[in-house]
């Protein structure tokens, strides 16, 4: 699903127009990413998780040359389903 594909579901099922579907979806993601940048988690009970978390330096390897690479430490976006997330899918 696209992100315009599930504007469109929202507007529908919340009897809302698209443009304000599209605004909600919007903040939504701005709020979402904000939280992520000051390393806040962000919870959704049943939904998930999302969070930041940390990757560190390491050398890996150029496929086509096969030289060692330093691969620097940075930060990476995590999501953790939660039980009723978990739970949906699998049926």
């Amino acid at each position: 699903m696209s992100k315009a594909d599930l504007v469109d579901k929202i507007a529908k099922d919340a009897a809302i127009s698209k443009a304000a579907s599209e605004k909600a979806v919007s903040a939504f993601l701005d709020g979402v990413t904000a939280s992520l940048k000051k390393g806040q988690a962000v919870t959704l009970i049943g939904f998930g998780t999302f969070s930041v978390g940390k990757r560190a330096a390491r050398t890996g390897r150029n496929p086509q040359t096969g030289a060692a690479l330093k691969i620097k430490a940075k930060k990476v976006a995590k999501f953790k389903a939660g039980a009723a997330l978990k739970t949906a899918v699998n049926k």
